[in-house]
C-alpha cells in the first residue's frame, strides 16, 4: 500500500498538530511501528515548528507525504525569506539548549536528510524514513 498526500497550510501553530495526526493516521494505516512513527513525528513536528518560526513574510507552506511498507519521505516547503543552510549546518544545538534543536533532532531521527534555500525563495527540507 501507498500513500501520497500533499497539504498547503497557513504558518500558525494550529498547523502543526495537523500535519503531525494525518501523519500518525497514515503510518497507523500502513501498520508502521510505533519507534519508527514516533521518529517521523517528532522530525516531522521540529520541520513544519521551524517554518511557524523562522518563515516570516511567508503565509504558506507545503507539506508532502509519501508513505508506503518501506519507507516514508517528507518534504516541507515554504517561500520565506530563506536561509543560509552553513549556519545552521551543525551537529549539534547551541550550549544554550534553546536553539538549534530542529535540525539536530531531524537528523538524528531520519535519513537523507537535505536541505535547500534560496534568499526570498523559500527553503525545504526533505527526509526519510526506512523501516524493517
Amino acid at each position: 500500500m501507498r500513500m501520497s498526500v500533499r497539504l498547503n497550510l497557513p504558518i500558525e501553530a494550529g498547523s502543526v498538530p495537523a500535519v503531525r495526526r494525518l501523519l500518525r493516521t497514515a503510518l497507523s494505516i500502513i501498520r508502521v511501528d510505533v519507534a519508527s512513527g514516533d521518529d517521523l513525528e517528532i522530525a516531522l513536528t521540529e520541520a513544519c515548528a521551524n517554518v511557524v518560526k523562522h518563515a516570516g513574510g511567508a503565509e504558506k507552506f507545503e507539506v508532502h507525504l509519501d508513505v508506503d511498507d518501506h519507507r516514508c519521505a517528507i518534504e516541507v516547503r515554504d517561500d520565506g525569506p530563506g536561509f543560509d543552510p552553513g549556519v545552521t549546518d551543525n551537529d549539534s544545538p547551541d550550549e544554550s539548549g534553546e536553539n538549534g534543536r530542529g535540525l539536530f533532532l531531524i537528523r538524528a531521527l531520519s535519513e537523507n536528510v537535505r536541505l535547500h534555500s534560496t534568499p526570498r525563495r523559500g527553503s525545504l527540507i526533505h527526509f526519510e524514513k526506512s523501516f524493517a
